[in-house]
């Protein structure tokens, strides 16, 4: 079967469905009733056996749930191509939800003890949730029969699967584990080589001002394009990776504290450089763009510098929806990607999700669930992965011909793993995305002041976190 060389295009929705509505608030409050009350120690997860139980002979669909994009496509054929060599019995189905649904469309089926997926694709964040709530699989005993977990970095096994997270950066290896890595992902920056010239600027305050010149000599192209939208993870995610680079955090993790934290100096230094300084340098009207518009701006060359992530960058290279050039060669010409520029830091946004199996699942369905988690993770699948299009976790497929070679985009997360900041992994996570996104977007459009909207953010976050009665950290 023929895969697409690399995933991703233009017209995709964002990494998550960090949703905003009451409907969203009600199904988490519903979830939240069942955790536990402190940092994870009393979670009720069932645990998953060590070794994986007799699979059936019987024909069996083995069904995950994910957001409609290219990856979700692209590993329904993938497995269905590869896996069933091993499994001929199994089909896989990956259903899919709009991105806005993504986090509903699993959590309420959640909620109901009883779901239609064997194995949901949850966001780091949306693991804690899940964990204290007993809606997946603890699976610490099966990993350590059946992965290799000296073959991945180990953040990324941390961020994919561990609960309770301690520390950005750090696994654990005492904590348990409720998930495996499937997709990696971060942001690249996207610059125009024949503006800009090959050589990418290397801090972030250099970066700013070769915008600004590259948009002064080129009447109708903006100098940057990045995510600015409420909705989604969007807004919030751009202030969190300028936070991060000019030295700030999100919050302190061990006393759970977040105003004074996100809203010390250097907090209010990256608001104020995404406010004052980024924000004059993007197109009118940009102030409710996302993945596609910013992929759109590119493509129709009317960006000098652009962010996106990686997963969602492959249609940039599409003659058929690009100005740039007739062919991929053209593009490749004009475009090029690099890692984000430092500054006081050199940290950039984790992206990605990880595979967990659905504590509701029949029996028989956990087991082929298990089983192909052990199949996926394997170095000869995670290489096949890679050529497929897939972005890999297992350190040997990130650094193989297979995934270097798929795109150009692809050295520039492998060079980024060791530089991935996270943000809270705790159960309250919804209402503190939309909390920032919100307050994000509206100092971004003028309906707040970028210090207003910042300590808006501090106050109604630390409430949310005293409110929950947990103790301990989850992330950051």
């Amino acid at each position: 079967m023929r895969y697409p060389r690399r995933i991703g295009r233009l017209s995709v929705p964002g990494r998550t469905a960090r949703l905003a509505t009451a409907a969203m608030l009600v199904v988490t409050t519903m979830a939240a009733c069942g955790g536990g009350e402190d940092d994870g120690a009393n979670a009720s997860a069932p645990k998953a056996p060590a070794t994986i139980p007799e699979l059936t002979k019987d024909p069996l669909t083995l069904s995950f749930i994910w957001f409609d994009w290219p990856p979700a496509h692209a590993l329904e054929d993938f497995a269905n191509a590869e896996y069933t060599k091993e499994r001929s019995n199994v089909t896989i189905k990956v259903k899919t939800v709009p991105n806005a649904n993504w986090h509903d469309a699993m959590f309420t089926q959640f909620a109901a003890r009883k779901t239609d997926f064997d194995i949901p694709i949850l966001d780091s964040q949306h693991i804690g949730e899940a964990v204290t709530n007993g809606n997946i699989l603890d699976i610490t005993d099966f990993v350590k029969k059946n992965i290799d977990v000296k073959a991945y970095n180990p953040y990324l096994l941390a961020a994919y699967g561990q609960y309770p997270q301690a520390e950005t950066g750090k696994r654990d290896e005492n904590a348990s584990l409720y998930g495996l890595p499937l997709l990696g992902d971060t942001w690249t920056m996207i610059y125009r080589k024949d503006l800009i010239g090959d050589k990418p600027p290397q801090t972030w305050d250099e970066m700013i001002s070769v915008a600004e010149k590259c948009q002064a000599d080129n009447p109708g192209v903006s100098g940057l394009a990045f995510h600015q939208a409420n909705g989604s993870d969007a807004a919030a995610v751009t202030y969190n990776t300028v936070n991060g680079v000019y030295g700030g955090n999100l919050w302190d993790a061990k006393s759970r504290k977040i105003d004074g934290v996100v809203n010390d100096a250097a907090g209010q230094e990256a608001m104020d450089v995404l406010v004052n300084k980024m924000k004059p340098l993007t197109a009118k009207g940009s102030g409710n763009w996302f993945i596609d518009e910013v992929n759109a701006a590119v493509a129709q060359g009317k960006a000098c510098i652009a962010f996106n992530w990686i997963a969602a960058s492959g249609g940039l290279l599409d003659p058929k929806q690009s100005t740039l050039g007739t062919t991929r060669e053209q593009i490749l010409d004009k475009l090029g990607f690099a890692p984000l520029p430092s500054q006081k830091t050199n940290l950039v946004p984790l992206g990605g999700m990880g595979m967990h199996v659905s504590a509701y699942s029949p029996k028989a369905n956990q087991a082929e669930a298990l089983n192909f988690m052990k199949w996926f993770e394997r170095a000869d699948i995670q290489k096949k992965w890679a050529a497929a299009g897939g972005v890999p976790s297992r350190t040997d497929a990130l650094e193989s011909p297979e995934f270097l070679n798929a795109g150009p985009f692809n050295k520039v997360y492998t060079d980024s793993v060791s530089r991935m900041r996270d943000m809270w992994n705790v159960p309250e996570y919804a209402r503190l995305i939309d909390i920032e996104n919100t307050n994000v977007n509206a100092a971004l459009n003028g309906a707040k002041k970028p210090k207003d909207a910042l300590d808006d953010i501090a106050k109604e976050q630390q409430a949310v976190l005293d409110s929950s009665g947990r103790k301990g950290g989850g992330g950051l």
